[in-house]
């Protein structure tokens, strides 16, 4: 399902998306009408822009919202020629599954594009890493100082959604290489193993301030 308010790019996207092999159910040009919509189709993943009608400050994000508190198996792609920092850290502050944060001037290919859909639809993250810039909050007593540049440079990518083989493609390194920063970082953040708690993820919300 996609949510944009220019008719040109939503019929843009629209296209994209169907010649991509993605099925787009509805597609809205203001965030009422994706509310309704997604009540009505009960989509996989949805496409929404930041700034809609008819204020057209923040009413795509907090329908984002929205959607996540109601709706928490539908994934959530924000696509959007901002970074709107509160409403982002909110929607990735309770999980980081099924969400993404992209932003369009920095879509450089539409494979890309479609590939992170694709990885937020199956319940994975896809951050720009602008989006992930602008998250980060660093305090004196922040744990991240712990971590050495190239620890934070795969945290960064962990943040981004990449999965140890795509760190690997990043940065050029071994498998066991990325394994043995990812193993650096759940202790320096004080991750120790459980049953119960998904350390990819907490490192993740860490390394974003959460």
């Amino acid at each position: 399902m996609l949510a944009e308010d220019s008719v040109l790019l939503r019929a843009g996207l629209t296209k994209l998306l169907r010649d991509g092999g993605f099925d787009v159910v509805a597609a809205v040009a203001d965030a009422d009408q994706l509310l309704t919509a997604v009540d009505t189709h009960r989509p996989d993943v949805v496409v929404v822009d930041v700034r809609m009608p008819p204020t057209h400050t923040d009413e795509g994000i907090r329908a984002a919202l929205v959607i996540r508190r109601q709706y928490p198996k539908i994934a959530v792609c924000v696509l959007s020629q901002y970074v709107e920092e509160s409403y982002a850290t909110d929607l990735l502050s309770v999980d980081t599954s099924g969400v993404g944060y992209l932003l369009k001037d920095r879509v450089a290919r539409v494979s890309d594009f479609l590939d992170a859909l694709r990885r937020v639809a199956a319940g994975g993250t896809a951050l720009d890493p602008e989006v992930v810039a602008q998250l980060l909050v660093r305090r004196r007593d922040d744990p991240m100082r712990r971590l050495t540049p190239r620890e934070q440079e795969v945290l960064k990518l962990m943040a981004e959604g990449r999965s140890n083989n795509g760190i690997t493609e990043a940065l050029k390194v071994s498998h066991s290489a990325v394994e043995k920063y990812v193993s650096n970082i759940f202790a320096k953040l004080d991750l120790p193993p459980t049953d119960t708690d998904h350390r990819r993820v907490l490192a993740v919300l860490k390394y974003l301030g959460a």
